[in-house]
């Protein structure tokens, strides 16, 4: 290097082609820093959503000799923070949708692959985040290579935490290490100082030093460089926060635990944050569960009880139900239809998301299907017409319409699925509404059943009813279910229906009475004055050879949950399959995320902080029309003919020292909801996180409507009725 006269300098595109002429400078003998410059045309600028990158190559010569020579990746931006506007990206205002990030992987610890980062990148963008912050430490050259290579904004972190970690001359010193190092990032928007009161200020100015940028610096919880990072808001203060005349961009917001936070209560947040003047965005903590193999252990993943599950996804990168919450809300293409009118002509309402892109860049296809329906395990979805239309031209932030160009006979299906995809083809969401209403669906099982002679019995405290193979069985003194059995075979489904967290308004001193009515095609069980604060229950077992349950009841006051509950041994059950909402259990703050279609979901008991099986069996589901259970005593099919009913299939687990996101829990094992609760984060109780977040009010009549449909174990191909 002593022996250079000159240098030169050469701007190309990534495929090595020139990008201008090359520059040049004298290097005089002892000189350490020489500067160029130059002004390019043609080139395009680097975003998270049109990350182009270019080559600097730089030559340092001996007259025509070549002495060394340095590549580098970059790309050219501009970045500004205008104090009471927000952030600017090559002059347009951007909000960061981001997630903080650790880097840990199960069986190397902080220890990473290229290869790993690069998958990391790739699955924070597949929840349409556009941002990452380097919690607490400076990641992976490799990682930073991902970022500006895919896409994402950075904030790049020096480490430290809750009180000053370094002296002045260490602060300095690896301020120095960390920004000339990572300097020729497009990706680094930000540089931290530290974490939560870990910043040593003597060393503040330090990083313009190096940055040729001067980057803005900011300390993590706190206020600096125009810029309000504080932590762990509660919606009301989140609220006081965007009136304050700052930019407000947490750098640590709704900390997950377990089945808490991330998605539960990021409508409402980004409802505040992302429709604020002053919100400039936000980092939820965090990504990944963290957690190491224990060869001490047999194998098993130890996340220190509830120190370490914090993340959207489990060590080895499991996605849990909020990962599709956060793509829905976070995606750029937002459909504003929520449900389809009998009046639906094929035009959807779309709102574009992007800070940068047209909503012509976008692919959407849509799929007009049919599902198989009770009792036939072995089909699924069929599609019956599909297509693919160009998005509509709506600029960054504005309305339009998509118009699907639906054919005729589109309305006899099912359902409609609606898939986006930017111009990378990277799938952006799939929403999907109902075509049929339940009772169309109820009909297809009710109509394939032959009808056979009803028979009434009456056996010291019971009730029994037949229709053929089929028997319904009832107590005798309360109404209420014993059992149901198809050819002599018990199915225990007992002991409902019951009403869950509801104070009878009633006169529960009065004994029921239960008058019976035979007609042609059904025996009527008519239940006066039912127990457990019922105000109606009547059952009708058909000819059919299946039972009807009707039932209402009143509740005034603020819920967790409301609605009749049964009882079926866990321990019996097998797997389940529905249609409705899914695959992925919902809360009342975590309800988008989900897709209406038919799932299938073999038994599983996952255990927070313990296992990692997704989805999750057990939890509260959404939207149902029909549940089958594959049990060891046969098949149980429930449906109904009423819209937006919840199901809550057995307790599912709590984490180990939960708090604020245990599960409220009532007895009952296959539970038919009006209302559900929601969850809260490691640090906020649920009722803190916003309007989706609060208990639900009622005041009134609520009825429930269900359909019992059994077979014994012994059916042939899982194909029933």
């Amino acid at each position: 290097v002593d022996q250079a006269d000159n240098v030169v300098v050469r701007i190309l595109s990534r495929d090595g082609e020139l990008l201008d002429s090359e520059m040049s400078a004298t290097v005089e003998k002892g000189q350490e820093k020489v500067r160029v410059s130059t002004k390019v045309a043609g080139h395009e600028l680097w975003t998270a959503e049109s990350p182009n990158l270019y080559n600097v190559q730089i030559q340092l010569r001996n007259e025509k000799k070549l002495l060394h020579t340095v590549n580098r990746r970059f790309g050219f931006r501009t970045f500004e923070v205008r104090p009471g506007e927000g952030l600017f990206l090559n002059g347009s205002r951007i909000r960061l949708k981001g997630v903080n990030r650790h880097s840990f992987w199960p069986d190397s610890g902080r220890c990473l692959s290229r290869e790993l980062s690069y998958s990391d990148v790739r699955l924070i963008k597949e929840m349409n985040m556009n941002a990452v912050r380097m919690s607490h430490y400076p990641p992976d050259v490799h990682f930073l290579e991902a970022c500006d290579e895919l896409g994402l904004y950075v904030l790049d972190e020096l480490a430290g935490w809750q009180k000053p970690s370094y002296d002045t001359k260490t602060a300095e010193r690896l301020v120095a290490q960390m920004v000339k190092r990572d300097q020729m990032h497009p990706s680094i928007l930000f540089w931290d100082n530290a974490n939560e009161g870990g910043w040593n200020t003597e060393a503040d100015d330090d990083f313009a030093k190096y940055d040729i940028q001067e980057r803005k610096v900011l300390h993590p919880w706190d206020f600096f460089s125009g810029v309000d990072t504080d932590h762990y808001e509660s919606y009301a203060s989140l609220q006081n926060k965007l009136r304050s005349g700052e930019l407000y961009m947490p750098t640590e917001f709704l900390h997950g635990l377990f089945d808490g936070g991330h998605g539960a209560g990021l409508n409402d947040y980004w409802n505040l944050l992302g429709k604020s003047k002053l919100g400039a965005g936000g980092f939820l903590w965090v990504f990944a569960d963290e957690g190491v193999v224990r060869s001490d252990r047999e194998g098993t993943i130890d996340v220190a009880g509830n120190f370490a599950p914090d993340g959207i996804v489990g060590p080895y990168r499991e996605k849990e139900g909020s990962f599709y919450t956060i793509k829905e809300i976070w995606s750029p293409v937002r459909i504003l239809t929520e449900n389809l009118t009998e009046d639906f002509n094929g035009l959807l309402d779309v709102e574009n998301g992007y800070d940068f892109r047209n909503l012509d860049t976008c692919i959407f296809k849509w799929e007009i299907v049919k599902f198989a329906g009770i009792g036939n395990w072995e089909e699924g979805r069929v599609t019956l017409m599909h297509g693919t239309v160009r998005g509509p031209s709506v600029s960054p932030g504005k309305q339009g319409k998509i118009d699907l160009d639906l054919p005729m006979g589109w309305s006899n299906a099912d359902a409609l699925y609606l898939t986006a995809y930017d111009s990378d083809n990277r799938n952006l969401f799939t929403w999907t509404w109902s075509i049929q209403r339940p009772p169309e669906h109820l009909k297809r099982a009710m109509n394939s059943r032959r009808t056979a002679q009803l028979l009434v019995e009456k056996d010291g405290d019971t009730i029994r009813v037949s229709a053929g193979a089929f028997t319904a069985e009832f107590n005798r003194e309360t109404g209420l279910l014993k059992g149901l059995k198809r050819n002599g075979e018990r199915l225990s489904l007992t002991n409902g229906p019951r009403l869950v967290q509801i104070t009878a308004t009633k006169d529960e001193t009065l004994p029921p009475k239960i008058k019976i009515h035979k007609e042609k095609n059904y025996v009527i069980l008519d239940v006066t004055n039912p127990v457990y604060g019922l105000d109606s229950l009547v059952w009708k077992v058909h000819a059919g050879g299946y039972l009807e349950m009707k039932c209402s009841y009143t509740c005034e006051g603020e819920y967790d949950f409301h609605g009749v509950t049964f009882d079926y041994p866990e321990k019996l059950v097998k797997a389940k399959r529905w249609l409705g909402d899914g695959p992925y259990r919902v809360w009342k703050n975590r309800m988008k995320g989900t897709q209406f279609g038919l799932w299938q979901v073999d038994y599983n008991d996952s255990h927070p902080g313990v296992s990692w099986v997704y989805p999750e069996f057990k939890g509260y589901f959404s939207n149902i029309n029909w549940l089958e259970m594959e049990t060891v005593e046969g098949a149980l099919a429930v449906a109904t003919d009423q819209k937006g009913l919840f199901l809550r299939l057995y307790a599912p687990r709590d984490g180990q020292g939960s708090r604020n996101t245990a599960i409220p829990h009532f007895n009952g094992d296959i539970s038919f909801l009006h209302a559900i609760p929601a969850i809260g984060t490691k640090f906020k109780v649920a009722g803190a996180l916003g309007p989706e977040s609060q208990k639900t009010k009622a005041n009134g009549r609520f009825e429930i409507s269900l359909y019992f449909f059994v077979d014994s174990p012994d059916s042939s191909s899982l194909t029933r009725w």
